[in-house]
């Protein structure tokens, strides 16, 4: 079956990084900038912890948004809700320091524009635990802008998340998209295997990859940004 689409992860991906120092820089920043707002930065952090596990957990009933501020507010009371507005004030502002502790890696872009020449669309099937400005901050740091992405998974408009293989169906269907007319590209076995498992093709790229479990990786190209645009090339 022909390709039509390629969907490229962002963490990790398009953006190399250190998760462990990518985390704690983030958090730092995050109650750097909520502390004079009352907020003690460890139950802070324990708070948006607690938050993430809720929307990776998520049965689909809400939003991840919504997921992550029920939670928040059962810990903050219903009036943080109102930090929402404050948070993304964060994203669009400080949050962008954090991109100094992340890699740049000019095959990313390369490889977006790539497919896109060749007149595939593209998605950026990022786990969307963060929201749409924040998620678009580290798109930016790749040297892409959100508008070269068809579709952009966020915690607005996601009800799942990785490696919940219903994250893949939600927008297989949402997009009308045949899974064997896909390509996922990631670095986290983990996370993107559910891809294979519904039938997409499933590159992994191995300048950062995440294998915790060992998995065989010969059954699925992988290799560099270098091998991933040869096989998008075949691909087509």
């Amino acid at each position: 079956m022909k390709i039509t689409t390629v969907l490229f992860d962002l963490d990790g991906t398009l953006l190399p990084m250190d998760m462990d120092v990518f985390i704690k820089t983030y958090f730092g920043e995050l109650a750097k900038y909520l502390a004079p707002r009352g907020y003690e930065p460890q139950r802070l952090i324990a708070t948006v912890w607690s938050g993430t596990k809720s929307m990776l957990l998520n049965d689909g009933t809400c939003t991840n948004e919504q997921r992550f501020w029920d939670s928040f507010a059962a810990e903050f009371g219903e009036d943080s809700r109102c930090e929402a507005e404050n948070l993304e004030k964060f994203y669009k502002n400080e949050f962008n320091l954090v991109k100094d502790i992340c890699g740049y890696n000019a095959g990313a872009a390369e490889t977006v524009k790539l497919a896109k020449s060749l007149g595939l669309d593209v998605v950026l099937a990022t786990s969307p635990i963060f929201p749409a400005v924040a998620t678009n901050a580290r798109v930016r740091w790749t040297g892409l802008e959100p508008s070269d992405f068809s579709y952009i998974s966020t915690y607005e408009n996601s009800h799942y998340c990785k490696p919940n293989p219903k994250y893949y169906t939600e927008l297989l269907d949402k997009l009308g998209l045949v899974p064997e007319e896909c390509i996922m590209v990631g670095n986290d076995t983990s996370d993107d295997m559910p891809a294979a498992a519904l039938g997409m093709k499933l590159f992994f790229l191995t300048d950062t990859l995440i294998n915790k479990g060992n998995i065989d990786l010969s059954p699925y190209p992988h290799g560099s940004f270098g091998e991933l645009q040869k096989f998008i090339r075949e691909s087509v």
